[in-house]
């Protein structure tokens, strides 16, 4: 069952970026969705989805929440901040790459 709970915020997740990216590249002179604006939503999601997890976390030490929506938080705030760190650590190797490209 954590396996499908998983599996099922991972999808979330991905829609939810493909719903931010759609505009990008639809048309050459439309800026609507820039780079920076795509970095912020996703920053702002991890910010939410980190300030949940703590509610939540707070309310299990007072026993005031289900343990199951606790772990369900807790685990999409720990897939989050991975796939941010993820995209983290290609955006520094593609900027490493192109300091590396020879003038």
């Amino acid at each position: 069952m954590m396996n499908n709970v998983i599996g099922q915020q991972a999808a979330n997740l991905y829609q939810n970026t493909a719903k931010i990216g759609a505009g990008v590249g639809s048309s050459a002179r439309d800026d609507t969705v820039s780079f920076g604006t795509m970095v912020k939503a996703g920053l702002e999601k991890v910010v939410d989805t980190q300030k949940k997890s703590e509610a939540m976390s707070a309310q299990a030490v007072t026993g005031t929440a289900n343990i199951t929506d606790v772990v369900q938080a807790v685990t999409e705030a720990e897939v989050v901040v991975q796939t941010a760190v993820a995209v983290r650590d290609r955006v520094i190797n593609a900027y490493q790459e192109i300091m590396r490209m020879p003038v």
